[in-house]
């Protein structure tokens, strides 16, 4: 028999199939099990954010979508913030084939292929802002995945108005003269809820919120978050029965063969299967936790970073309002006292001590201001006195994320079977700012 350039590779057909394939299925069904967890993870673990209490990182936010130049949807001629539009085309052909078995006969037989073919389509989003009670955040969705309202879904005929006014002239290949419409959309005013990066805006002072590729979501959904984390949570469940293809596979094979000769040798791919999926499912889960304590704590500190830095930018606006009041009333004892107040709040609270309250100095300001009209009318002062004001909001949003974000880290380091993998990482307990035993009166001098 000559020898065959093809042999070899013939050969490894069935390694390829039998070894390669299966490996390979199991191994997409656990990352995709491992990215839809970990994002679940990452939906319920970040607390949702105040737009004005948005800070740069990863933030969680919940509001109405708006804008002043609200984009018009294609098919429903609707005002919207974002929409995504395509039309089918359907066709049909018949198709004749004729076989040739092993004694020479011929055999034709004749069916019908069908299917659709997208002819027109297209998507539209524009920046917008995401508003709740306290004000808004500027969202840019480029690049963001986008869950939708189906606001549009018709099917038409050739003499429908429809057919051609929104769709192209041409038609396809054996076409049926058939064409579905489909559009997803934002309406305007539409409750939202996004998560991404936020950023710092490059026209003004303010945060905003965008695509950043070292981001590991950035999602703008007409869902909840409870159902966005419960989506997450049921693709996790369908990656893993994916996986198990495999082992199931070879378990059915066993079970064909119980009464052949061969099936002990059908029993061992099982075994095999099964104990790498166990395998996998183990070392998936326990990289799945570590991953998420280490991203909370990284959080954490992020949280009191930016208590810190609103904690600095209140210190720096009460120097300012000492130096005007000082320069104007200096001489007056209240205006002293009022002068003691303010340096009292320049000492910034440690996380996990009680300290002073942070909106303390504003009565002894609002009093200042109200003896003596000339401050009132001073630009400075009032500016400085709004800012002071915004600032003592942010603080207690940023205090609020802090202990947040700071408890979801406690509850997941306590819980089993995350406490384990805690205990073995060093992952301590974080205190949280321990608002309730601040003193709410004015700080006494």
């Amino acid at each position: 028999m000559p020898y065959s350039v093809d042999a070899p590779f013939q050969a490894l057909i069935p390694l390829f199939l039998f070894i390669v394939v299966p490996l390979l299925v199991m191994l997409g069904g656990f990352w995709g099990h491992y990215r839809a967890a970990r994002r679940q993870r990452l939906v319920q673990d970040i607390p949702r954010s105040k737009t004005t209490g948005v800070f740069i990182g990863l933030v969680s936010v919940s509001g109405t979508g708006e804008s002043s130049k609200p984009l018009q949807s294609w098919l429903a001629a609707i005002p919207c913030l974002y929409y995504s539009w395509e039309v089918q085309e359907r066709w049909s052909h018949t198709v004749t084939e004729t076989t040739t078995d092993e004694k020479g006969r011929s055999q034709t037989r004749t069916r019908t292929e069908s299917g659709w073919t997208t002819v027109a389509g297209d998507t539209q989003m524009a920046p917008f802002y995401l508003q709740d009670d306290l004000g808004n955040v500027l969202i840019r969705p480029e690049h963001a995945t986008v869950e939708a309202d189906n606001v549009f879904d018709e099917t038409c005929h050739l003499g429908d108005a429809l057919y051609y006014a929104k769709g192209p002239s041409q038609a396809v290949s054996d076409s049926d003269h058939v064409r579905r419409f489909v559009e997803r959309a934002i309406p305007l005013h539409t409750e939202l809820y996004v998560i991404g990066q936020a950023r710092e805006r490059q026209d003004i002072v303010a945060a905003e919120i965008a695509h950043d590729p070292q981001a590991p979501l950035f999602l703008i959904s007409v869902h909840p978050r409870d159902s966005v984390a419960s989506g997450y949570g049921w693709h996790s469940v369908l990656w893993l029965a994916f996986a198990a293809l495999v082992p199931f596979a070879a378990g059915f094979a066993s079970y064909r063969a119980q009464n052949s000769p061969y099936s002990t040798l059908f029993l061992w791919p099982l075994i095999a299967s099964g104990s790498l999926y166990l395998f996998l499912l183990l070392a998936s889960q326990l990289l799945l936790i570590y991953n998420e304590l280490v991203e909370l704590r990284q959080r954490v500190r992020q949280g009191w970073a930016n208590v810190d830095v609103q904690l600095k930018r209140r210190a720096d606006l009460i120097r300012n309002l000492v130096e005007v009041v000082k320069g104007l009333r200096d001489h007056e004892a209240n205006v002293q006292q009022g002068l003691v107040t303010l340096r009292a709040q320049l000492e910034a609270t440690a996380p996990g001590q009680p300290g002073p309250d942070p909106a303390a100095c504003l009565p002894a300001l609002r009093l200042i201001s109200e003896s003596y009209p000339e401050l009132k009318a001073n630009d400075s002062f009032l500016a400085l006195m709004q800012s002071l004001s915004d600032t003592e909001q942010r603080i207690s949003l940023a205090r609020g994320y802090f202990n947040e974000i700071a408890t979801a880290y406690n509850t997941r380091i306590q819980s089993f079977p995350e406490s384990l993998v805690a205990q073995t990482g060093g992952f301590a307990e974080q205190p949280c700012l321990a608002i309730n035993d601040f003193e709410r009166a004015p700080v006494k001098v």
